[in-house]
């Protein structure tokens, strides 16, 4: 019977993988604020031009970031408890995250535009 040919001659989809989710990867990458935005400098060797520029990205990054974090908190005035235990749990953690690495990549660069004024 163990020995006995397959009778599907169709093999089974592969897996997803964490890394091929991109859920998963948005999430990973929006807690890590070592990882700068595609094509951003690096503080350590940027011009004041270059820090001015990702300053005023990161400010209107975290603008953003901030209001959606005030939106989802008024929302979940209305939510039913189990509701708004599950967006505790899901989706606020991964705005804070990201707001915080946000934060973090914008005083990178109000460091460096602060050490190019002195």
């Amino acid at each position: 019977m163990f020995l006995h040919p397959s009778v599907y001659d169709c093999s089974m989809e592969p897996i997803e993988t964490e890394r091929d989710r991109p859920d998963i990867v948005a999430a990973t990458r929006g807690g890590d604020d070592s990882l700068g935005m595609e094509g951003e400098a690096d503080p350590a060797t940027a011009t004041l031009e270059q820090a001015l520029f990702w300053r005023s990205i990161y400010t209107e990054i975290l603008a953003m970031e901030e209001s959606v974090l005030a939106r989802i908190r008024q929302l979940m005035e209305n939510q039913s408890p189990q509701a708004r235990r599950e967006v505790e749990l899901t989706n606020l953690p991964v705005v804070i995250a990201q707001a915080e690495r946000f934060r973090s990549r914008l005083g990178f660069w109000e460091s460096c535009v602060e050490a190019h004024q002195y």
